[in-house]
């Protein structure tokens, strides 16, 4: 495991969930459980993040860019289990390359009722990855670290109901919107172990229209 990444681990070890959000699942809750994979690897650009983006025909959250996961199975022995699962079934992942450094604590997403665990990787052996079902994933990126520290690459992404939060512009043209859970798990995590640095939360952009479900033809 690199240098650079000790400092996250040793974040991730420590981190309060109320450090990460101000939703976390209430006592005796009937929230569905799910896990997603933070996975961090040593890329051609440098340290980054395996994320995806889902579908922009899905049901429920079209063309989300979010990290590999979704729904603890029974079969599935542990959340751990089902974020690498996940990930493999997905994208194409390897799970033998994976070395797991910490779980995060359970968060909770009050619209789906999912308390998720976010399980945070190395990826100690890199794997061929890409798009595995194109009717779950319409793309599979590694974003370097660097990028999405970049204060030129920080927005406040806006949704029609009023709700805002913090996101960031990627892909190669830096025209793709990460947002909602994902990014705020993201800007936590980084503001958490001090690698955040200042930018204008005053730049804001509005979710594209095939993010809310809404047909384009």
């Amino acid at each position: 495991m690199p240098e650079w990444l000790a400092t996250i681990r040793d974040a991730a070890r420590t981190i309060s969930g109320a450090d990460l959000t101000r939703f976390l699942p209430p006592e005796d809750s009937d929230a569905r459980p799910g896990a997603v994979l933070m996975l961090f690897g040593e890329g051609d650009r440098g340290p980054d993040l395996l994320l995806t983006e889902r579908a922009h025909d899905m049901r429920s959250h079209p063309g989300q860019v979010s990290f590999p996961g979704g729904s603890v199975d029974e079969t599935d022995e542990s959340p751990t289990a089902a974020a690498l699962r996940e990930a493999q079934e997905e994208v194409g992942l390897d799970p033998a390359g994976v070395d797991v450094l910490a779980t995060l604590p359970e968060l909770w997403l009050p619209p789906s009722n999912f308390a998720v665990t976010p399980v945070v990787a190395w990826w100690r052996e890199e794997s061929p990855v890409g798009v595995v079902d194109p009717r779950e994933v319409h793309a599979v990126y590694r974003v370097p670290i660097e990028e999405l520290l970049d204060p030129a690459h920080r927005i406040t992404v806006t949704h029609p109901s009023g709700y805002s939060s913090p996101g960031f512009l990627i892909g190669d043209d830096k025209d793709l919107i990460l947002w909602g859970f994902t990014a705020g798990l993201i800007t936590r995590l980084f503001d958490y172990v001090g690698l955040t640095r200042e930018w204008d939360p005053s730049v804001t952009r509005p979710l594209p229209a095939h993010m809310l479900g809404i047909r384009q033809d």
